[in-house]
């Protein structure tokens, strides 16, 4: 019996990596146009970690953690998310001695979920998080990048929905509000939402469960609940939101599942590929995440995306054709075009073509059916009377037509018939 890889964990093969590299030099060219750097973080953290920063009664951290204890007995756990490490990080090694710190990072994440469309168990996220800065504007440009970067994909028929979560100061009086509320529907609650009632309330607003969302279909608003505050934070990012072009639609229910999130948080859905679970980003303002986990008082911003799901719209409603260059395959025939050869590869390579060359024992017909097979999308043909007279020929591989240039000319020949 052959050896399968583990439910929930994707190969991602080499028809789709040209689409996945990207989606992320794509990001990291936008990112980096707005000022973010790059930080790379751990797979592995201590378990304590994501307890004390997604919070104990999430689904994150009840159901979904590949935790383990390591030979000295210390709790470990697979990273679920990537915003907790870049913290962690943060305090670790004082980025705070900045006054302002943008961040991005790309890497897997594991949660242990019913693998469905687009979600699995082992999936990979590109993030960004600013910290240092809690004015509102910031909240807007974060956005706005991530909305630049879709439209630089190609990636069209996204909806942004918006939401402020309040503060320390006006969540907890809301919390009572909702918490009375819920009390009275109790019974139509689903198991879960029914023992984090009086723990975290919220949790019951972010619940997938049908009797929840009809349960709370008429609960009061957190936006009803704001102080002054807060309340002018969230006009200024959705009325800067509009000035850059930008439509966010007001969704009071999302109070997104991890629970470090104050003030603004936001998500972005698909119209279509990905059925029900349509989100492909969503982050928010974690104002107090850093001071809970032993660093200085630090207000932060920051949001994920998930590649499995970008990849997958890109792949599926052809909004953007990605493409890998075409494959070019060298041919030499005879000794001293073999050994001419080598040179020439190296400099078309280093012109940046993707070049193989054929080594099948033969002819230029058994060759060029090689080629066929690679999947090339152009021969170059490099026999004796070519090595004499310093010319190549090019073989278009789908039309079947050919030229006979300069070798000097090949690569810029090439580049354009690729283009």
């Amino acid at each position: 019996m052959s050896i399968t890889a583990v439910k929930g964990f994707n190969d991602i093969l080499p028809n789709e990596t040209f689409i996945w590299k990207f989606i992320e030099q794509t990001a990291c060219r936008i990112f980096t146009s707005y000022g973010y750097s790059e930080i790379k973080v751990p797979v592995v953290e201590k378990t304590e970690l994501f307890m004390r920063s997604i919070g104990e009664t999430t689904d994150i951290v009840e159901k979904e953690m590949y935790s383990f204890l390591d030979r000295h007995g210390d709790g470990l756990t697979l990273r679920p998310e990537g915003t907790a490490s870049v913290v962690r990080a943060y305090i670790e090694h004082k980025l705070y001695t900045a006054p302002i710190n943008k961040l991005f990072y790309y890497g897997p994440m594991f949660r242990y979920e019913r693998p469905q469309k687009g979600r699995y168990r082992q999936f990979y996220q590109i993030g960004a998080e600013v910290m240092g800065e809690d004015h509102p504007f910031m909240d807007a440009e974060t956005i706005e990048m991530l909305v630049e970067f879709f439209k630089e994909i190609g990636l069209q028929g996204i909806t942004l929905y918006i939401n402020s979560l309040g503060c320390a100061e006006c969540r907890p009086g809301y919390k009572q509000t909702l918490t009375r509320y819920l009390e009275g529907v109790k019974d139509r609650l689903c198991e879960n939402c029914q023992r984090r009632l009086s723990v975290n309330p919220l949790r019951a607003l972010d619940c997938k469960s049908t009797g929840c969302i009809a349960a709370t279909q008429d609960a009061p608003k957190i936006t009803d609940s704001l102080c002054t505050r807060c309340k002018q934070h969230f006009i200024f990012v959705t009325d800067s939101l509009s000035r850059r072009g930008i439509i966010a639609i007001p969704n009071p229910r999302m109070v997104r599942g991890l629970d470090y999130y104050t003030k603004t948080t936001f998500e972005i859905t698909a119209a279509a590929g990905l059925g029900a679970q349509n989100a492909v980003a969503a982050g928010g303002r974690y104002d107090g995440l850093v001071k809970d986990l032993g660093g200085p008082a630090t207000p932060c911003f920051g949001f994920a995306m998930g590649m499995e799901r970008v990849a997958l719209l890109l792949q599926e409603t052809g909004l953007r054709s990605v493409k890998e260059p075409p494959l070019c395959a060298f041919i030499a025939l005879g000794k001293e075009a073999e050994m001419a050869g080598t040179a020439i590869i190296k400099i078309l390579r280093e012109d940046g073509l993707r070049v193989v060359e054929v080594f099948t024992e033969g002819g230029l017909k058994t060759r060029m059916k090689m080629a066929d097979r690679l999947g090339a999308g152009f021969a170059i043909i490099l026999g004796e009377d070519e090595l004499k007279t310093g010319k190549v020929i090019i073989k278009d591989m789908k039309t079947a037509t050919q030229d006979t240039i300069n070798l000097l000319d090949a690569a810029t020949a090439l580049k354009a018939a690729c283009a």
